[in-house]
């Protein structure tokens, strides 16, 4: 079955052929570097995170960018009320979105653009652009004459005359309201830049165009963001960068909202849970394992509660894998990943356009399977088990064996490993009372430890504990 996927620019679920064999290229959309990132800002990463995982799962070079856009109205307002430089504004911030991609194992991009290091492509896209009578020139401004490129809208199905003005500058210094600022001219104490047409800063599209370029070339493979960008942002940059002549991204893929009782998670709702926060009460596999689930063009209606129960759903998994591990032999051998070892089902579904959920299906369906084996002792089986669930996993960057989650408390860490010795003592000691008939001291143990979330399995090779809270 070929990789397909879903293009935004067609509407349609279209086989993926790379431009270049055996390379992928792909530009996302990354952090606007205004505040802290909250859950929805992150799911993008997450998203294409899995679609890269799963690029090279496939056997392809990635080549993955995700851009930092570093200055915008936002970032110079709110610095200005702090009395700070912009950019140490931006910084603090963009360390922030850096936490929390890395917290929920998002794979570091391959290169990481800001927008203010790369002012001189800008200018030579802009400069080209008004070569070719797309771009014009406005006291110290520049915007792109959206008339001028035949195929402006059809990304987001609009047609220009249906459109509201372009809100990024004053109507009277356009030549059609709609058409969209790509420079800024200097305002007294805004930072700028030096340019032809004077001192400015750079416009929100301009900026994407000329770093996708930069990193990727003129024509690449994936160019992918969060819904909401669409239009304007992404309708824009097809426009400046086909208008300069460049073919530019062969698909074009968005990931949907998170939202919070039914509404898009933003800070103006007053709703947005910050990373930073959220990752102190959720473990981050859990909230990871959660975000990946739905489909990334899926709605995602984001609760502690719901989140709980995904975790729940994890350590299902995790407690499978601990137990197989345990009667295999615990060897690190055994944790050495095995692609071959995948399901067909599991590859067919995510070569659907990424179908996360039928492929969890499958997932768990092998899981099922295994801790039957496991209860039964049919080893072969339950060893096949192990190493599909293991390499599936791998896939969405859930291996609870990886070292990124070594550090948060999943399974063989240093604090499973000190709890895990703590109950063992406990489970002696409740052996101990058994052994002597005293059963009233042995259920009090194991009461104990089931209120404070610690369960008790007594099996043919002794007893075990998992952790249900």
């Amino acid at each position: 079955m070929p990789l397909s996927l879903y293009d935004t620019a067609s509407r349609t679920v279209r086989e993926f052929v790379p431009i270049a064999p055996g390379k992928v290229g792909i530009y996302l959309c990354g952090a606007t570097v205004q505040a802290p990132p909250h859950v929805g800002h992150i799911r993008s990463g997450v998203s294409f995170d899995v679609l890269r995982r799963w690029l090279m799962a496939r056997g392809y070079d990635v080549t993955f960018i995700r851009n930092v856009t570093d200055i915008d109205d936002k970032i110079i307002h709110d610095a200005g009320h702090e009395d700070i430089p912009y950019w140490s504004l931006a910084m603090r911030n963009e360390r922030a979105f850096s936490r929390a991609y890395e917290v929920l194992g998002c794979l570091p991009p391959t290169y990481e653009p800001r927008a203010t290091g790369h002012i001189p492509e800008m200018i030579e896209l802009m400069e080209r652009l008004i070569e070719r009578n797309h771009g014009y020139a406005v006291r110290g401004d520049v915007y792109f004459d959206v008339r001028s490129f035949e195929g402006y809208g059809s990304l987001s199905g609009q047609r220009i005359d249906d459109m509201l003005a372009s809100p990024d500058s004053a109507a009277k210094e356009k030549r059609d309201p709609r058409d969209f600022a790509m420079w800024k001219s200097a305002k007294p104490g805004e930072p700028f830049w030096q340019t032809p047409w004077g001192p400015g800063r750079p416009g929100w599209h301009v900026e994407c165009s000329a770093m996708a370029g930069k990193y990727l070339g003129e024509q690449f493979d994936i160019h992918g963001g969060g819904l909401d960008l669409i239009f304007p942002h992404h309708e824009n940059e097809i426009a400046q960068s086909k208008a300069a002549g460049w073919a530019f991204a062969n698909f074009w893929m968005h990931n949907a909202w998170v939202t919070t009782s039914g509404e898009k998670m933003s800070k103006s709702l007053g709703n947005s849970l910050l990373v930073d926060e959220v990752v102190k009460r959720i473990a981050p596999v859990e909230l990871r394992y959660y975000l990946v689930s739905a489909h990334y063009r899926s709605m995602l209606e984001y609760s502690d509660a719901a989140v709980a129960e995904a975790g729940q759903g994890y350590r299902r998994i995790e407690g499978f894998l601990q137990r197989s591990l345990e009667m295999l032999g615990g060897g690190s051998e055994l944790l050495a990943v095995d692609p071959a070892l995948r399901p067909q089902e599991f590859d067919d579904a995510m070569d659907n356009d990424l179908a996360v959920p039928q492929a969890l299906a499958v997932l768990h369906e092998v899981v099922r399977r295994g801790n039957a084996a496991l209860a039964e002792q049919r080893m072969a089986e339950m060893s096949a088990a192990f190493g599909a669930t293991l390499a599936m996993l791998d896939v969405f960057g859930l291996n609870p064996w990886d070292p990124r989650w070594a550090s948060e408390g999943s399974t063989g860490t240093q604090a499973t490993e000190v709890i895990d010795a703590l109950v063992r003592v406990l489970m002696t000691q409740r052996q101990e009372a058994r052994s002597r008939k005293d059963f009233a001291a042995a259920d009090a143990i194991r009461d104990g430890l089931d209120q404070i979330g610690i369960r008790i399995e007594d099996t043919a090779q002794g007893a075990r504990w998992t952790l249900e809270k």
